[in-house]
């Protein structure tokens, strides 16, 4: 492959797309890219209490071994399995920002790429590729 090909058909903007709709489509890109962090922040914090609540088992079960019997039984009824918001245990959050947020996020995304340029993506990135590479480089190639 020739070092002057430039980046593949799917990485260069479709004819008449204008810099500030490719501008657009980046800045789109970045905060879908943001909500994907989000998310997995809040799966993180969906496995982490979920193991606090298992883990409070055993703190329960040593609290009566060692001869308090009260102090197990205020764990297990205070915070044993309780809700971490009103009526809700942490895969309810996960699944309501999926169905609230996030996958109407992704699906408005998807269609804007798809309407505006043939649901190319990275244009922006791969458009500042192409700038900032330099040719002849082994290591800047326009394709892997």
């Amino acid at each position: 492959m020739s070092e002057s090909a430039g980046p593949d058909e799917e990485h260069v903007r479709p004819p008449g797309t204008g810099d500030t709709t490719v501008e657009a489509l980046g800045v789109l890109s970045e905060a879908l890219e943001k909500v994907e962090r989000a998310r997995g922040q809040l799966y993180g914090f969906h496995q982490l209490m979920g193991g606090a609540d298992l883990t409070l088992d055993r703190a329960v079960e040593l609290l009566r071994m060692g001869g308090h019997p009260e102090h197990a039984d205020l764990v297990e009824r205070e915070i044993l399995g309780r809700n971490v918001v009103p009526g809700c245990w942490t895969f309810q959050l996960v699944e309501a920002y999926d169905d609230t947020y996030y996958r109407p996020f992704v699906e408005v995304e998807e269609r804007v790429r798809q309407e505006l340029v043939g649901g190319r993506r990275h244009l922006y990135e791969a458009q500042m590729k192409e700038v900032r590479r330099t040719r002849g480089h082994p290591q800047h190639t326009a394709r892997p």
